[in-house]
């Protein structure tokens, strides 16, 4: 049995911050049902797609749930879901404090349904703060939170990372609040409201390394973790291709210059210790840069691995869905979708019994609206009363 099995959450989420948050819980074994607007999440349309509403994005954020489809700024929508809300665990969104509110699924007004129920919300920024109103994407919190000015320390120009960073990374620390609060709950009965800003939990994120001297109050160093922010931190260029080579110990240092031939950096003043390293670590990461490209890839890799100096290929996308290491671990699983057919899905990270154990996703996401009507009825609604919602716009069923 999965460690979140008999957990029940209802996510009003789009995008990928709490889409993701939820299946995440889902890859655990919650039971998740996600409220959709009749135009569905809006990655229904991004990226690849075969069939309409059933895109790469939306099929990688929103496995193992059931799709429900209403129109909340509809009084009887709200009833529905607070019908649903007294039979559920948590209740996640990703929507601004403010709309929560008006739309009548703020934490007050689902608390009295249910006191025991946890209830997190996931948006830009805090909704105690001045940005509570912003419109908020993982872009804007990238550049608000610092990461697109440390490229321009490297480089000179402000850049994005290529991947949805915030909203993933906040989507870890939502899953990882919800379940505090769902142990918490175990230890009083006791329900509890979360809030999980995007700035905010990033600017914590971006702080552990680089605070730096910004650490202390008085500032004692410039803020930035040095080795971070050389040009030459990049994987190497060999004769042949490209290599990640990244010696970090002493120990490691010393077995990297003697396989490359190059001892006399050892005796450099400037790359004695820890410390001089990490002061001089452009010029330590120049000497890597400059001796790599007298070997091949195959080479060095040969030496790297005879004396265990760190090492890594340069892998893309499409090397890693043939990576022999994740194939030893049976990473990638085949599942068969009921209208996209067969799929490529990753294994839950978390592998649940050590080596071995079960890391099998989720099943497989929902089309728009799938399971509105066996969500309804398991809550009280008879299928004429399902029926009558539909026929007045307040749900649609698939």
């Amino acid at each position: 049995m999965k460690p979140l099995a008999g957990i029940r959450v209802i996510e009003v989420g789009s995008v990928v911050l709490a889409p993701y948050a939820a299946q995440l819980m889902a890859d655990m074994g919650a039971s998740v049902i996600k409220i959709e607007s009749f135009k569905g999440d809006s990655t229904r349309s991004l990226g690849h797609a075969e069939h309409a509403g059933m895109a790469a994005l939306f099929l990688n954020c929103n496995r193992g749930k059931r799709s429900v489809c209403m129109d909340l700024r509809q009084g009887a929508a709200i009833q529905a879901v607070k019908r649903m809300i007294s039979q559920t665990d948590v209740f996640l969104h990703n929507m601004r404090f403010d709309s929560a509110q008006r739309l009548g699924i703020g934490y007050d007004s689902l608390r009295a349904v249910n006191e025991n129920l946890i209830y997190c919300a996931t948006y830009g920024y805090g909704a105690a703060g001045r940005g509570a109103k912003r419109p908020a994407y993982d872009d804007i919190i990238q550049a608000g939170s610092g990461i697109a000015a440390l490229k321009a320390r490297v480089d000179g120009v402000p850049t994005y990372a290529p991947t949805i960073i915030a909203d993933k990374t906040t989507a870890l620390f939502v899953a990882l609040g919800i379940m505090g609060a769902v142990m918490e709950r175990m230890r009083n009965g006791k329900g509890r409201q979360l809030e999980v800003p995007m700035l905010e939990t990033m600017t914590h994120f971006v702080s552990i390394e680089h605070l730096n001297g910004l650490t202390w109050q008085e500032p004692k160093a410039s803020s930035g973790y040095t080795r971070l922010l050389t040009s030459y931190r990049r994987p190497h260029r060999t004769s042949d291709g490209y290599l990640a080579v990244m010696p970090h110990s002493e120990s490691q240092w010393r077995k990297f210059f003697t396989v490359v031939g190059r001892p006399d950096v050892l005796t450099d003043p400037r790359f004695a210790d820890p410390a001089g390293r990490s002061r001089n670590i452009e010029a330590l990461y120049l000497v890597v840069s400059e001796t790599l490209p007298t070997r091949t890839t195959a080479q060095w890799v040969e030496l790297f691995t005879r004396h265990d100096v760190p090492f890594g290929p340069v892998n893309t996308l499409e090397d890693l869905v043939a990576d022999e290491h994740l194939d030893d671990v049976g990473f990638w699983h085949t599942a068969q979708h009921p209208t996209e057919g067969l799929l490529r899905v990753p294994s839950f990270p978390v592998r649940d019994g050590g080596p071995h154990g079960d890391a099998t996703p989720a099943g497989p996401a929902p089309t728009l609206g799938q399971h509105t009507q066996e969500v309804l009825m398991e809550n009280g609604y008879s299928a004429q009363e399902v029926q009558t919602l539909a026929d007045q716009g307040v749900v649609k069923l698939a």
